[in-house]
């Protein structure tokens, strides 16, 4: 069995669906169906009787629903800081913990207004992320790019 750790779970172990291979850095891991393992995960952690520990929280935002803090706070009427806190010490208020089960959950079975939402957010928050790059090209006038913010400093 393999213990999966990502994200920082440390309650996730693995039968099969992945493969041992050997790298140049050393050994390494390939997940056959990494969506729909993360999908999985995040469905058990949905269904768990106890409240959801910080890490479990932003394994649901990030991983299941790919939305950062600030979008996630946008949803619940809150600041990016507070959901911050929540998932670093691991206090996550109840109110917080069911709202996010639910929202995870109609994304998973493809609510279509929850999706919608969801993109919106992400889409947005990649906008403001962005530069205008423009270049001149020799003999062929100006050219322009969307690179993201961290790129453009690379």
């Amino acid at each position: 069995m393999l213990h999966y750790t990502d994200g920082g779970l440390k309650n996730v172990w693995l039968q099969n669906g992945f493969e041992v291979r050997k790298t140049p850095y050393g050994k390494g891991i390939a997940i056959h169906d990494i969506d729909g393992l993360i999908k999985v995960i995040c469905l058990a952690l949905i269904n768990k009787s106890s409240a959801l520990t910080g890490v479990e929280f932003r394994y649901l935002r990030s991983g299941g629903m790919i939305l950062s803090q600030a979008g996630l706070a946008k949803m619940m009427g809150i600041d990016a800081q507070t959901v911050a806190r929540w998932e670093k010490h691991g206090r996550v208020p109840k109110w917080a913990d069911k709202m996010l089960r639910v929202l995870y959950s109609d994304h998973a079975d493809g609510n279509q207004t929850i999706r919608s939402v969801i993109t919106r957010i992400s889409t947005v928050e990649r906008l403001i992320h962005q530069k205008i790059v423009v270049r001149e090209v020799r003999n062929k006038g100006w050219r322009s790019d969307l690179v993201d913010v961290e790129k453009a400093i690379a």
